[in-house]
């Protein structure tokens, strides 16, 4: 997070600060540079800040890849049992336990501030940690899961299709897929048809997995899925894979 906050704020200083207790040991690192949300918009061109976090939350994100991997946010954020970035009037969090988060804050927060929180007697080992995303024979960073929730702004359902694509975008840096409709009670035909058909189609190689589907959720999607063994059956291809 330090050599993050030297490479890529622009800031011409960088505060560390660790707080201990008998539960916790926690850092924190600021600096006064651009905002790492409204870096990532502006280099990747994103419609605003908001979908920074979506994308950092996918992971393999980096403004400098000439010099980094775009791994260490990720990671960080799953190895911690708490994890925030705060930027100008955004909050991104993250917890095994409470999942990803996007807030809006009423306060400015120069620059970018991530929080690190670490119980003391935390089991978790950096293993199971790459595990979870990783290729077990190479250790190739190839699955993402991808909370959709993030991809929702406020009083906003997933119903289009430039939605889909939005939540899609950079996909093939993976060779998994996990959309997770945790929190999403409904969707919309043509989201899903980008989704589970015109991308599938497009990136055979790709797997994508819904997970944590509500009821109209997975029928949407299984709706998609039959139109699209259909259409592979009259094209003469057989089932898709």
């Amino acid at each position: 997070m330090i050599n993050n906050a030297i490479d890529h704020s622009g800031s011409e200083a960088v505060v560390v600060e660790v707080q201990r207790n008998a539960l916790w040991t926690e850092v924190v690192v600021r600096d006064a540079g651009e905002g790492i949300f409204l870096k990532i918009k502006r280099v990747f061109d994103l419609h605003d800040a908001r979908e920074a976090i979506l994308e950092l939350a996918k992971g393999k994100l980096t403004t400098a890849p000439e010099a980094h991997s775009g791994e260490g946010i990720f990671f960080t954020s799953r190895a911690m049992d708490r994890f925030e970035i705060e930027s100008h009037q955004l909050l991104f969090s993250t917890a095994p336990r409470d999942g990803d988060s996007i807030v809006d804050q009423d306060a400015d927060t120069e620059g970018a501030l991530v929080r690190m929180r670490l119980f003391n007697n935390s089991p978790r080992q950096m293993q199971e940690v790459f595990g979870a995303y990783t290729e077990s024979e190479d250790c190739t960073f190839d699955k993402t899961v991808v909370p959709l929730h993030l991809a929702q702004y406020t009083g906003e359902k997933l119903v289009s299709r430039s939605q889909a694509k939005r939540v899609s975008y950079r996909f093939e840096r993976f060779k998994r897929v996990e959309l997770d409709f945790e929190g999403i009670s409904e969707i919309g035909q043509g989201f899903a048809d980008e989704l589970f058909r015109v991308f599938v189609n497009a990136h055979p190689e790709i797997r994508v997995t819904p997970i944590n589907t509500e009821p109209a959720v997975a029928r949407m999607i299984r709706r998609v899925a039959n139109a699209r063994a259909s259409e592979a059956k009259n094209e003469g291809g057989g089932q898709p894979a």
